[in-house]
Protein backbone atom coordinates (compact mmCIF):
# COMPACT_ATOMS: atom_id res chain seq x y z
CA UNK A 1 0.00 0.00 0.00
CA UNK A 2 1.49 3.27 -1.01
CA UNK A 3 0.72 6.44 1.07
CA UNK A 4 0.78 9.81 -0.40
CA UNK A 5 2.80 12.80 1.22
CA UNK A 6 -0.27 15.30 2.60
CA UNK A 7 1.29 19.04 1.11
CA UNK A 8 1.17 21.55 3.88
CA UNK A 9 3.10 24.53 2.41
CA UNK A 10 -0.88 26.11 0.95
CA UNK A 11 -2.81 24.97 4.16
CA UNK A 12 -0.15 26.55 6.43
CA UNK A 13 0.18 29.72 4.37
CA UNK A 14 -3.64 30.00 4.23
CA UNK A 15 -4.07 29.91 7.64
CA UNK A 16 -0.95 32.48 8.34
CA UNK A 17 -3.18 34.63 6.39
CA UNK A 18 -6.36 34.35 8.42
CA UNK A 19 -4.56 34.39 11.71
CA UNK A 20 -3.34 37.64 10.17
CA UNK A 21 -6.37 39.51 9.56
CA UNK A 22 -8.27 37.88 12.37
CA UNK A 23 -5.38 39.67 14.48
CA UNK A 24 -6.03 43.20 12.77
CA UNK A 25 -9.39 43.33 12.80
CA UNK A 26 -9.19 42.47 16.88
CA UNK A 27 -7.04 45.64 17.28
CA UNK A 28 -9.22 47.96 15.23
CA UNK A 29 -12.19 46.30 17.19
CA UNK A 30 -10.06 47.37 20.29
CA UNK A 31 -8.95 50.37 18.89
CA UNK A 32 -12.71 51.51 17.76
CA UNK A 33 -13.94 50.49 21.29
CA UNK A 34 -11.58 52.70 23.49
CA UNK A 35 -12.35 55.59 21.27
CA UNK A 36 -16.12 55.14 21.27
CA UNK A 37 -15.74 54.96 24.87
CA UNK A 38 -13.92 58.28 25.26
CA UNK A 39 -16.58 60.15 22.97
CA UNK A 40 -18.98 58.66 25.32
CA UNK A 41 -17.52 59.80 28.37
CA UNK A 42 -17.22 63.31 27.18
CA UNK A 43 -20.54 63.72 25.94
CA UNK A 44 -21.79 62.33 29.32
CA UNK A 45 -19.77 65.47 30.74
CA UNK A 46 -21.02 67.86 28.51
CA UNK A 47 -24.48 66.73 29.25
CA UNK A 48 -24.19 66.70 33.31
CA UNK A 49 -23.17 70.51 32.73
CA UNK A 50 -25.77 71.32 30.58
CA UNK A 51 -28.15 69.66 33.05
CA UNK A 52 -26.74 71.25 36.00
CA UNK A 53 -27.37 74.69 34.38
CA UNK A 54 -30.61 74.35 32.83
CA UNK A 55 -31.51 73.21 36.71
CA UNK A 56 -29.79 76.29 38.05
CA UNK A 57 -32.28 78.19 34.92
CA UNK A 58 -35.33 76.28 36.25
CA UNK A 59 -34.29 77.55 39.59
CA UNK A 60 -33.88 80.97 39.09
CA UNK A 61 -37.66 81.12 37.25
CA UNK A 62 -38.91 79.48 40.25
CA UNK A 63 -37.28 82.22 42.13
CA UNK A 64 -39.10 85.29 40.14
CA UNK A 65 -42.01 83.73 39.73
CA UNK A 66 -42.36 83.39 43.10
CA UNK A 67 -40.90 86.89 44.09
CA UNK A 68 -37.86 85.58 45.34
CA UNK A 69 -35.55 87.05 42.83
CA UNK A 70 -33.25 88.96 44.85
CA UNK A 71 -30.99 91.00 43.49
CA UNK A 72 -32.21 90.88 39.84
CA UNK A 73 -34.20 93.62 39.00
CA UNK A 74 -35.78 94.40 36.47
CA UNK A 75 -34.43 96.73 33.06
CA UNK A 76 -36.50 99.54 31.66
CA UNK A 77 -39.12 97.63 29.59
CA UNK A 78 -39.56 95.03 32.89
CA UNK A 79 -37.34 92.33 31.60
CA UNK A 80 -35.60 89.98 33.68
CA UNK A 81 -32.26 88.85 32.21
CA UNK A 82 -29.12 86.61 33.83
CA UNK A 83 -26.46 84.86 32.71
CA UNK A 84 -25.34 81.48 34.40
CA UNK A 85 -22.08 80.08 33.76
CA UNK A 86 -20.75 76.52 34.45
CA UNK A 87 -16.54 75.97 33.09
CA UNK A 88 -17.06 77.74 30.30
CA UNK A 89 -20.49 76.56 29.39
CA UNK A 90 -23.29 79.92 29.38
CA UNK A 91 -26.87 79.80 29.82
CA UNK A 92 -28.81 83.33 28.71
CA UNK A 93 -32.19 83.58 29.89
CA UNK A 94 -34.61 86.34 29.75
CA UNK A 95 -37.59 86.97 31.47
CA UNK A 96 -40.60 89.25 30.50
CA UNK A 97 -44.26 90.25 32.37
CA UNK A 98 -46.74 88.44 30.42
CA UNK A 99 -49.48 91.00 31.15
CA UNK A 100 -51.32 88.63 33.61
CA UNK A 101 -48.83 88.84 36.91
CA UNK A 102 -46.99 86.54 35.79
CA UNK A 103 -43.60 85.86 33.77
CA UNK A 104 -42.84 84.36 30.27
CA UNK A 105 -39.69 83.32 29.13
CA UNK A 106 -38.60 85.13 26.35
CA UNK A 107 -34.56 84.09 25.93
CA UNK A 108 -32.93 80.49 27.09
CA UNK A 109 -29.98 80.13 25.01
CA UNK A 110 -27.09 77.65 25.91
CA UNK A 111 -23.74 79.27 24.54
CA UNK A 112 -20.04 78.12 24.64
CA UNK A 113 -16.96 79.98 23.35
CA UNK A 114 -15.43 78.34 20.46
CA UNK A 115 -12.33 79.33 18.78
CA UNK A 116 -10.99 77.96 15.97
CA UNK A 117 -7.18 76.63 16.21
CA UNK A 118 -5.38 76.82 12.89
CA UNK A 119 -2.13 75.17 14.14
CA UNK A 120 -2.14 72.00 12.80
CA UNK A 121 1.47 71.13 12.77
CA UNK A 122 3.08 69.21 9.53
CA UNK A 123 -0.19 70.01 7.36
CA UNK A 124 0.28 70.77 3.56
CA UNK A 125 -0.55 74.32 3.28
CA UNK A 126 -2.05 73.75 -0.82
CA UNK A 127 1.11 75.19 -2.45
CA UNK A 128 4.00 74.13 -4.72
CA UNK A 129 5.45 77.51 -4.41
CA UNK A 130 6.83 79.41 -2.25
CA UNK A 131 4.75 81.07 -0.12
CA UNK A 132 4.62 84.86 -1.06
Amino acid sequence: MKQTAIRLGPLALLLTVISICLTILAILTVTTARADLRLAEKYAETVKERTALETQGQELVRAVTVGEAGTLAPDADGTIRAELEQNGLRLRLALSPDGEGGWAVTDWRMEKEWTFDDTIDGLWSGSFGKEG
